[in-house]
């Protein structure tokens, strides 16, 4: 049946014109929530290498290693200039100052990316993982019953046209 209808050979049962859109809409959403997740992952970690070792971790199911943000690193590198340079000359108390800021923004990024993570991207793998694959499902299941249907349709059209090829030839 599917291939006489991609051949033409065959009539196509159409689905309800509401139904047709909602299908597109859910295709829109689909493809919109997989660009935003994969542009927020770039965004949240730009280092490819890092994002495929935390996909590895995720789907292994342990935990990723918390890394040293560049902020975090920066500020170590800050302090340990300045206890190289002494903490009591001016430019040691500069890049102990700095480097404290520096620490506070690292650790505010790092809670960041977790909360982005936990809040945003989690639920949209969520719909990906969960909704869609049901919606997906759902979809393929109610195309073989349309062609299943449509195939009854055309056996039933066929034994009418026998039937009454039949009685005109007796």
């Amino acid at each position: 049946q599917f291939t006489e209808e991609k051949l033409g050979q065959a009539e196509k049962t159409e689905l309800d014109a509401h139904f047709e859109n909602l299908l597109a809409r859910a295709d829109c959403t689909k493809n919109w929530t997989e660009k935003i997740l994969r542009q927020t992952e770039v965004l949240l970690q730009p280092n490819p290498s890092a994002r495929v070792e935390e996909f590895l971790y995720e789907k292994l199911d342990r935990k990723v290693p918390s890394r040293v943000t560049n902020g975090e690193l920066l500020a170590q590198y800050m302090t340990e200039a300045a206890n190289d340079f002494g903490p009591g000359t001016p430019y040691g108390k500069t890049l102990i100052k700095v480097g404290e800021t520096q620490r506070r923004l690292g650790a505010a990024e790092r809670e960041f990316i977790h909360s982005a993570s936990i809040n945003f991207l989690t639920p949209l793998r969520n719909f990906l993982e969960g909704d869609w694959r049901t919606i997906s499902k759902e979809r393929r299941i109610l195309q073989n019953r349309r062609l299943d249907l449509d195939a009854c349709k055309a056996r039933l059209k066929k034994a009418k046209a026998a039937e009454a090829k039949a009685a005109v030839t007796v």
